[in-house]
């Protein structure tokens, strides 16, 4: 997960919005009890999006405190949180063993390297309580990597990979909504993939390393190529979401899907222009 789910602050109301942050520094709040700082490292607004998700479906019950923290140590802020908080503290601690397991193996890296050997004793426990969504993602991670290094171009089943892990971590018990969920998290991790490696694009060239995208940009429609794609990704999940009852939190989270998520794509796409105009 990179962080790109995220609200569009300027289409929400300023309630929502402060209600928002509350579960944003309530996971904060239980990542640091659970997995110490490390733990508070991987905070993403991805599991926040997972967070108002599965409360808004589950509507369990929430912990309503006021704490400072090394971020904002002056002043007091809002934190709501519970079980569900907990689970999606602990999918975000599973996500980041694995990426960096699959780092210190692509390239050595000494910071994922550091990371894994804080969070190792913590992810073993959580591997133990989460066998299916631990088996997903250290399946998946590893099927991506093999499938990078073999230079599989084919976007659907590139991304495909993302889109299974995001499933099952999705999944936070099987029940009714499994099959929503599961299809929310498939093309939410695809979207993600994909994205993400849109905005790599130019840094990926540069180094001539891999990124699915690189065929396609020969095509003369390419930009719209992208926009379509992802299109069709976010529409496949918002239909999913759609078939949910939920009403806790349901603007906050249509404004994420709907609206916050293509903050990151355009700001990639502006990047773009401006590259291409400097270089004309």
């Amino acid at each position: 997960m990179f962080g790109y789910v995220t609200v569009n602050q300027n289409e929400l109301k300023l309630k929502d919005y402060d209600r928002y942050r509350s579960y944003y520094c309530g996971l904060c709040r239980v990542l640091g009890k659970r997995h110490g700082i490390a733990g508070e490292l991987t905070l993403n607004y991805d599991m926040t999006f997972l967070t108002i998700l599965l409360n808004g479906l589950y509507e369990r019950p929430l912990k309503n405190e006021q704490h400072r923290c090394m971020v904002h140590p002056v002043k007091k802020h809002d934190m709501v949180f519970n079980e569900v908080t907990e689970y999606a503290a602990d999918m975000g601690i599973l996500l980041a063993y694995y990426k960096c397991l699959d780092d210190i193996r692509d390239d050595g890296s000494m910071r994922a390297r550091a990371f894994a050997m804080k969070t190792r004793k913590n992810a073993e426990r959580l591997i133990v309580d989460y066998p299916r969504q631990a088996e997903a993602i250290k399946k998946n991670v590893e099927a991506l990597a093999a499938a990078e290094d073999a230079g599989e171009y084919d976007l659907d089943r590139i991304a495909g990979f993302t889109g299974n892990l995001t499933a099952e971590v999705f999944v936070m018990q099987e029940d009714e909504w499994a099959d929503e969920l599961r299809e929310i998290g498939f093309f939410l991790g695809k979207f993600i993939y994909l994205l993400d490696a849109y905005d790599d694009l130019e840094k990926d060239l540069k180094k001539g390393e891999y990124n699915p995208w690189t065929p396609s940009m020969k095509r003369r429609d390419f930009e719209a190529l992208v926009e379509n794609t992802l299109m069709m990704m976010m529409s496949e999940s918002a239909k999913a979401f759609e078939k949910l009852p939920i009403v806790q939190d349901v603007d906050i989270l249509r404004n994420i899907i709907y609206s916050g998520v293509w903050l990151k794509f355009e700001a990639a796409k502006k990047k773009r222009e401006e590259m291409e105009e400097a270089g004309r």
